[in-house]
């Protein structure tokens, strides 16, 4: 039986770094939103044992494939013999700091346990997924949740209608050289999840933000020309996308436009038609209520 499944991206709609731990792993706190910008896996199992990707992902070998990890990883755990044929179709930006190849694992976690018949519960698949990183168990859990520790404490928040605009600059931040930078704030004050709830627009902020923008001028440039555009951006993740909030889906579709209809102003207004706002596209979306797979597992 061959699956096509949505593996949706997340927003971090505040992220705050509270301390580390004694192996160096940093503890957070932040709010993950789903939304509707996402990859699209197809599935199939096989009977051969042999986890296919059929997909090319430029610059990263297939063993080191979330989504093949994430296979062998299941594999591992159950000692299924069976295999499978993967391909990806790509949206979600890679590097963006949107969860991508995280929610690409989880989704394929999700199917093969289903397809194999593995029947593991959530919390054992979400155990899986914490091996394979911090942002894969929000995926398999399901739901908007608030989170702690490394990522892994996960407890569902209920969150408004709302719609977002996604911008992504023309840079990759890898995570790790972020969380190592001696200029990041790691004692940030805890909040209580109250605290969010109570006014969940615009809280807080993200801590990684500035270590990012004094790293890479690229995202300087581009979070100083949303400013300027009159738009109240934030990054997501580690970056390198950007988001704006909006209301809904109209006016997320309205502020898109006005943001490249200000980038055809540079455009037109440099000699030649060079684009100088280093931006390589612009999304609007929607915040999910839920994942689009949460009900494939029991809780």
């Amino acid at each position: 039986m061959l699956y096509d499944l949505i593996a949706p991206a997340k927003l971090n709609l505040f992220l705050h770094v509270v301390g580390r731990r004694a192996d160096g792993y940093h503890l957070l706190q932040t709010v993950f939103r789903f939304i509707d910008l996402a990859d699209t896996i197809h599935i199939d199992a096989t009977d051969s044992s042999e986890i296919i990707r059929e997909s090319d992902m430029p610059g990263v070998a297939p063993h080191d494939d979330l989504v093949v990890r994430a296979a062998k990883a299941l594999q591992r755990v159950t000692g299924v013999k069976r295999g499978a044929a993967i391909r990806v179709d790509k949206r979600i930006p890679t590097g963006g700091g949107l969860g991508g190849g995280s929610s690409d694992a989880a989704t394929v976690l999700i199917a093969l346990n289903r397809l194999w018949q593995t029947g593991l519960s959530r919390q054992a698949l979400m155990q899986i997924g914490l091996e394979l990183g911090a942002d894969v168990p929000v995926f398999i859990f399901g739901q908007n949740a608030f989170a702690e520790g490394i990522g892994e404490r996960l407890t569902a928040v209920d969150l408004p209608p709302q719609a977002y605009v996604v911008i992504q600059p023309v840079q990759n931040v890898p995570t790790v050289g972020v969380f190592q930078s001696s200029d990041l704030t790691r004692n940030t004050p805890q909040v209580k999840i109250t605290d969010f709830s109570g006014n969940p627009v615009g809280f807080g902020h993200n801590d990684l933000q500035p270590v990012v923008l004094s790293m890479y001028p690229v995202m300087q440039d581009v979070y100083k020309w949303l400013v300027k555009a009159g738009c109240h951006a934030r990054m997501t993740g580690s970056g390198a996308c950007f988001f704006t909030q909006s209301t809904d889906p109209d006016e997320a579709q309205l502020v898109r436009q006005k943001i490249l209809n200000e980038l055809h102003k540079e455009v037109t207004a440099v000699a030649g038609g060079s684009q100088q706002v280093p931006i390589q596209a612009i999304f609007a979306c929607s915040g999910l209520t839920e994942h689009p797979l949460r009900h494939w597992l029991e809780s």
